[in-house]
């Protein structure tokens, strides 16, 4: 487990997150007008599996339930056509949200029932990882405690039971980005959720060393009237992830989490450039959904003949990304689009 942790987070390389869930990508297809039928919906992740090259900057993707199971256009399982890329397959595993009972404005993931059986048959179909995530939502009256306290706790239950089964776990407890919070506000939270996390990763006997943190960045709220800067950013989720991320952890994989491609190039750059200066311990990736898909779903449009369009902007979206991952993204690279 610790070898494909280490894997996952190999220099100049992250994970896509391709595990969407039904109702996500029906918003995502929506919005370029096509159909979310199981065809489509194959056939677009597919495109982005088969993208030539792009192993050197995509070392994993999580898939979502029905991805796992499926085969690609030419009768190969798609988990295949990943692992013959080079790239390691994973699974989301939870179940999504439900309002936290006592605190309805708070949120609490479900999944943990019969996760263990689960977990058995995800590792026949060929995951190596398994991502779960706890969502905390940032007022001027929550995160409660109650609602980080349980999040972490099934955080870190999932974590136990994956390693059970042989699979490194990411863990992703994200604190979003909606509102009109600070980055100060942001950090507070963010600092006492992570403490949270990893004392219940303790207390479930973890081992660190075989899993993946994947966390928000420190950010000002979407609707902040003076939004935080990739400097700022970088500084703040710096100096947090200092105070309470153990160096036991090999890698911490942050979530693009709303943001738009450019931003959170940016922002993940600004981070490894002040993770350098800092000495930080970890290797700083990305696990990005929306952050690596939004150009290639919108060259694609649901229809066959853009699909080579949407593999040139994957891979240059990819390219990119892992140019931030090392510190070495500029905004001209934006510019730039590199055949796949």
């Amino acid at each position: 487990m610790a070898a494909t942790a280490r894997a996952l987070v190999a220099p100049g390389k992250g994970i896509l997150a391709a595990d969407e869930s039904g109702g996500t990508i029906k918003r995502r297809f929506d919005s370029i007008n096509a159909t979310s039928t199981e065809e489509n919906r194959r056939d677009y992740r597919e495109l982005l599996f088969r993208t030539s090259g792009v192993a050197q900057y995509i070392s994993g993707v999580i898939l979502f339930d029905e991805t796992i199971r499926q085969n690609g256009a030419d009768g190969n399982p798609l988990v295949q056509v990943l692992v013959d890329q080079g790239i390691i397959p994973g699974i989301k595993v939870d179940n999504g949200t439900q309002p936290l009972p006592g605190a309805s404005t708070e949120l609490i993931t479900n999944g943990l029932d019969g996760l263990a059986d689960r977990l058995k048959e995800y590792a026949s179909l060929g995951a190596r990882f398994t991502k779960w995530r706890g969502v905390i939502n940032i007022s001027q009256s929550i995160p409660t405690r109650y609602c980080i306290d349980t999040n972490a706790h099934a955080l870190a239950r999932f974590a136990a039971l994956s390693q059970e089964a042989g699979l490194v776990p990411i863990v992703e407890p994200e604190v979003l980005m909606d509102g009109d919070h600070s980055v100060d506000r942001c950090f507070e939270v963010n600092e006492a959720t992570l403490r949270e996390v990893f004392y219940q990763l303790a207390q479930h006997g973890v081992a660190l060393e075989g899993c993946l943190l994947k966390p928000s960045m420190v950010l000002s709220g979407s609707s902040a009237a003076k939004r935080a800067g990739p400097e700022e950013v970088a500084e703040k989720t710096i100096a947090c992830f200092m105070r309470v991320v153990p160096a036991a952890v090999p890698g911490i994989v942050f979530l693009s989490g709303g943001q738009t491609d450019d931003e959170a190039t940016a922002n993940l750059n600004a981070i490894n450039k002040r993770a350098a200066a800092a000495g930080a311990p970890w290797q700083l990736s990305f696990s990005f959904g929306r952050g690596l898909q939004q150009a290639p779903l919108k060259a694609w449009g649901g229809k066959s003949e853009n699909v080579d369009l949407a593999k040139q902007a994957f891979y240059h979206r990819a390219k990119l990304t892992s140019a931030a991952r090392q510190g070495s993204y500029s905004p001209e690279m934006e510019k730039e689009l590199s055949p796949a």
